[in-house]
């Protein structure tokens, strides 16, 4: 039967009978510990004096760590493409599964901008001055959103949350932690100001699926659907 299965290794662990472990993923993992780099700088970051947080490119640091941390990693250990979820046998699970994730949270998500957080007093409205929404259209869907989305997967959940797993941490603290740091990614922060919240429970699940799945083009399409849908609607009702 083609579906979920449990690992009998481990009954707190899924994983798709169309993405078998393989030797090469358990192997011994090299340099796992570099993905504590993002994390420090993060929280350096945030203990910063508030004047140089405010800085652009400051708020990049701990990306530009984070991708230095990713190259370092890759570049010491074998199958990377393997351990990271991108073996081309997962692309079609990855497509199904991703298109109706990416649906649902969009759905979702465009019901918290539109209408829950104005309940709650907050505007959406800072929205049209922010740097993706002064890209061209024909710029932003497809190509630039699925460039960041693949991007920002390859760095939090392929790198960052496989690395937390392979140190020895469970899916219970390495899921909400990714997800917190995705959220709290300083140019993510300023960008989106109090809508960057949803960042937190979008992280929650694009992580669930990659322990999951461990299928990186899931959340790669996750993610690109989801953000096509919000940047395409809110762009018409921001005008």
């Amino acid at each position: 039967m083609n579906g979920i299965a449990c690992d009998s290794n481990n009954p707190l662990m899924i994983r798709s009978e169309e993405a078998p472990v393989t030797s090469a993923t358990q192997t011994i993992e090299r340099g796992a510990a570099l993905a504590l780099l993002p994390l420090l700088t993060t929280l350096l970051y945030y203990a910063s004096p508030r004047e140089l947080r405010q800085e652009p490119l400051y708020q990049f640091l701990p990306q530009v760590f984070a991708y230095a941390a990713l190259f370092t990693w890759s570049r010491i250990n074998g199958e990377t493409i393997t351990r990271l979820g991108l073996t081309r046998s997962l692309i079609p699970q990855g497509l199904r599964w991703g298109t109706a994730t990416g649906l649902v949270l969009g759905t979702m998500n465009l019901l918290v901008i539109l209408y829950l957080a104005p309940w709650l007093g907050a505007d959406y409205r800072f929205l049209a001055d922010t740097p993706h929404a002064k890209i061209p259209l024909l710029i932003m869907v497809p190509w630039f959103i699925l460039f960041i989305a693949t991007m920002v997967e390859l760095n939090f959940r392929g790198f960052l949350l496989g690395r937390l797993l392979a140190l020895g941490l469970p899916a219970s603290m390495a899921i909400p932690l990714s997800a917190l740091l995705f959220a709290f990614d300083p140019f993510l922060v300023a960008t989106f100001q109090h809508l960057h919240w949803i960042a937190v429970w979008d992280g929650l699940v694009w992580g669930g699926l990659w322990v999951a799945f461990r299928n990186l083009y899931l959340t790669i399409v996750a993610h690109a659907v989801e953000v096509i849908l919000l940047y395409s609607v809110m762009r018409v009702v921001l005008g």
